[in-house]
C-alpha cells in the first residue's frame, strides 16, 4: 500500500460537488408523475425504463477535477420509485482521468454519499459502469446526448402559452433539483446491457443541478 492511498479518506467521506445539466428521457406518456409525487405515485406505464444524461460545468471530487467531463446513465425501476429495486448503469467520459472516473463511479453509484447517497439505497444492482465517448450538446433548446451506439437522445422543453417562456414545475423537493423543465424525447434510443428502447414523444425532463458530497 503506498502512502499516497493511505492518505486517501474513505469513499463515504470525500467532498465532493457538481454543477451543470441533467437531461432525462423515460418511458412515461406523460410528464412523470415522480416529479411531484417523490416516487409514491407509479410511472404512467407502471414501471420506470429511463436514460439520462449529465454535463459537469463544475466539479471537483477530492483533488480531481470533473469540469467539462459528461455522464450517461440507464435507470430501470420495477414500480414506484420509493420503493427501490432499482437497476442503474454509468457510462463516464472517456476523457476523464483514473481518479475522476474513480469518483464519478462513487458518486453514480451512490458510494459517495451526498446528493446521490439514495443511489446507495434504492439500487439493487448496478449493472456496471464503463468508459464511452459521451457527448453532451445544446443546440438552442435542444439537448442531445449520445452515448456511441448506446444512448441516443434528444430532448427539447414543452412549448408554453408564451414561447420564451419554458413550462417549469418549481420549488419540488425532487431529488436531482427544485425546478424542472417539462420536456419531451425528439429521440430516445437505448441499445445497451441487453435493453433495447425507443422512447421517441415521451416524457422528459432537464433540470439544473448543483449536488455536493460529504463537508460541502
Amino acid at each position: 500500500m503506498t502512502t499516497e492511498t493511505m492518505n486517501k479518506p474513505p469513499v463515504g467521506q470525500v467532498p465532493w460537488a457538481i454543477r451543470g445539466e441533467l437531461i432525462l428521457n423515460c418511458n412515461c406518456t406523460v410528464f412523470c408523475p415522480c416529479v411531484v409525487s417523490l416516487g409514491k405515485h407509479p410511472p404512467t406505464e407502471g414501471y420506470c425504463q429511463a436514460w439520462a444524461g449529465v454535463r459537469i460545468d463544475e466539479g471537483q471530487y477530492g483533488e480531481a477535477d470533473l469540469a467539462g467531463l459528461n455522464v450517461g446513465l440507464l435507470l430501470e425501476i420495477p414500480g414506484l420509485m420509493a420503493r427501490g429495486n432499482w437497476k442503474a448503469a454509468a457510462f463516464i467520459d472517456e476523457r476523464a482521468s483514473d481518479d475522476a472516473y474513480e469518483g464519478l463511479i462513487n458518486i453514480f453509484s451512490g458510494a459517495a454519499r451526498g446528493t446521490t447517497g439514495l443511489f446507495g439505497m434504492l439500487v439493487s444492482e448496478f449493472l456496471g459502469a464503463e468508459r464511452a465517448p459521451v457527448s453532451f450538446e445544446t443546440e438552442g433548446k435542444t439537448r442531445r446526448l449520445t452515448v456511441g451506439r448506446k444512448i441516443q437522445g434528444e430532448v427539447v422543453p414543452v412549448p408554453g402559452d408564451d414561447p420564451d417562456q419554458d413550462i417549469v414545475v418549481r420549488n419540488t423537493q425532487y431529488w436531482m433539483g427544485p425546478d424542472i423543465t417539462v420536456a419531451t424525447a425528439t429521440k430516445g434510443r437505448v441499445r445497451a446491457f441487453g435493453r433495447v428502447w425507443d422512447f421517441d414523444g415521451r416524457s422528459a425532463e432537464i433540470c439544473q443541478i448543483d449536488w455536493a458530497g460529504p463537508g460541502r
